[in-house]
């Protein structure tokens, strides 16, 4: 059987990050977009937390970040989907490209 090694963790994560890239740029739904975005930063945060794992023992710099860009994720969804709840009761779409007026 194989180990799994840091080149895993880190395919992971690129693999993500390319995934939320994509999604932010092909879909037109906000939420959609909204969820794209949350798998940008799931993507970087594994690779904190394996970078902090494999090179960052004694200094937890990587979990600290982690746990920061989490916090960061939670209230950036919690504010982007009031603004698009509030949006949407004006406009009644989904679709991104009828906001384009902001």
């Amino acid at each position: 059987m194989s180990e799994i090694t840091i080149y895993h963790y880190l395919f992971l994560g690129l693999a993500l990050f390319v995934i939320g890239i994509a999604g932010s740029i092909i879909s037109k739904h906000v939420i959609k977009v909204l969820i794209s975005i949350e798998f940008i930063l799931t993507g970087v945060n594994i690779n904190f937390i394996t970078f902090a794992s494999y090179c960052d023992c004694p200094k937890f710099n990587g979990y600290i970040t982690a746990l920061f860009y989490m916090a960061i994720g939670a209230l950036e969804l919690a504010v982007a989907i009031y603004i698009f709840y509030l949006m949407y009761s004006k406009k009644q779409s989904e679709n991104i490209e009828k906001y384009g007026d902001l």
